[in-house]
């Protein structure tokens, strides 16, 4: 098809949709009106020739007594919303790992070959209690050797004490030595003996004990492991924005990912002295009670800090309007008009906090904004409050704004 057929029906389809748009439509008029065209429609001829034809143009709607608000008529009626001040309150969440307080791999300060394992998986121990030993008569046989030289010595030193007069003080000195070396000998045959018990280090829940009775070992193996889990410790990471608001003792929730519906108070225990280059975060350690002992070291932990955010002016989400340079509200003031410029901060709900020329009290108009001009009187005939708790904090049903990390 050539070029021109293709023109000249696009122009024949274009003018009978704005001939049914004319002939159908109630602001068909008012806003050619505004645009200046519906002079020219006059003044061609254009709307006699539809006449002639049957085609009649659509009469706007008018409100009762008089024409309408746009020509100049009568006052645009509007139901107006007040703004509220509510605070944005941010939460940060993330997924982190449960550590126990204190997690201590139990091995021998000696080498040799287990004889006996006292304990049993998932036993609580004390400091101190005895959990295996390791064969042990060699050592028994040295401390009894090093009695015996102790004894000698003590013998010597106190026979030469009595022959004071005939024996010399370099005789005595170093019996005297002699005494004090085979002290210091014995001493050691007992700690060898002490460190053929395997005993616990602290206090805790005793793991799997992969030794068995028979096995050679040194002392690099590992016979249990004991983890104190009185208190978990779960590190996360939060963004650097948040560097001074997570401090130590800020609270947090948390909520185990293997047990939905439970959620734990804590606190934060520990915080990094340094942000990750790579993600730009910070690693934050927080602490949960475990009295029931009902939580282990290697859970997952869902974890969330609510932090006080900046209280900033809410609007109803109808009264919200947008244009060529952005997002703006119609306000009545003095009982006219008054186009506000807004930044749209946060939408939730049937609220949207904003940025702007606003403060707690103004009204905002929900409805009727089609007829409104800039400076334009209004008739106010109704007033709405939008759902905002008296307390100045989020609308009900409103979502706080959410960071949400990933374990890094």
């Amino acid at each position: 098809m050539a070029w021109w057929k293709q023109l000249v029906l696009s122009t024949a389809v274009a003018l009978a949709a704005l001939v049914a748009w004319i002939a159908w439509m109630p602001e068909a008029r008012p806003m050619l009106e505004r645009a200046g065209v519906w002079s020219v429609l006059e003044g061609s001829g254009a709307l006699d020739a539809l006449a002639a034809v049957g085609i009649t143009p659509a009469e706007p709607a008018r409100p009762a007594g008089g024409a309408p608000p746009w020509m100049g008529g009568g006052t645009p009626g509007v139901v107006a919303a007040e703004v509220v001040e509510v605070t944005r309150n941010a939460t940060v969440s993330a997924i982190g790992t449960g550590q126990a307080l204190r997690s201590v791999a139990v091995t021998p300060e000696a080498s040799g070959r287990l004889v006996e394992i006292m304990v049993q998986p998932g036993q609580r121990v004390e400091a101190g209690d005895l959990l295996a030993r390791l064969d042990a008569d060699a050592e028994r046989i040295a401390v009894d050797r090093a009695e015996l030289a102790l004894d000698d010595a003590r013998d010597t030193a106190a026979r030469l004490q009595r022959l004071a007069g005939t024996a010399s003080e370099v005789q005595i000195r170093d019996a005297e030595r002699a005494v004090r070396s085979a002290e210091l000998a014995l001493a050691q045959a007992e700690l060898d003996l002490r460190r053929r018990d395997i005993t616990a280090p602290i206090e805790g829940i005793v793991g799997f004990v992969p030794a068995n009775v028979g096995n050679q070992v040194t002392t690099s193996s590992e016979i249990t492991r004991i983890d104190d889990r009185s208190v978990l410790l779960v590190e996360f990471l939060v963004p650097e924005r948040h560097v001074l608001d997570v401090v130590p003792g800020t609270p947090v929730m948390a909520q185990p990912l293997g047990r939905f519906g439970t959620r734990l108070e804590g606190q934060v225990r520990n915080v990094d002295s340094r942000v990750q280059v790579d993600s730009r975060s910070l690693t934050v350690e927080a602490e949960l009670e475990n009295p029931d002992d009902a939580l282990r070291a290697g859970m997952a932990f869902s974890i969330s800090i609510a932090l006080p955010g900046e209280r900033l002016p809410a609007v109803d989400a109808l009264a919200v309007q947008w244009g060529r340079q952005g997002a703006f509200v119609w306000a009545v003031r003095d009982d006219r008009s008054e186009r506000v410029p807004i930044r749209i901060v946060q939408r939730t709900g049937g609220v949207v906090l904003v940025e702007g020329a606003l403060e707690p009290g103004d009204l905002v108009v929900r409805e009727g904004v089609q007829t409104l001009r800039d400076g334009g009187e209004v008739d106010l005939r109704d007033t709405v409050r939008p759902m905002a708790g008296d307390d100045g904090e989020l609308p009900l049903g409103v979502a706080p704004a959410e960071v949400t990390l990933s374990e890094g």
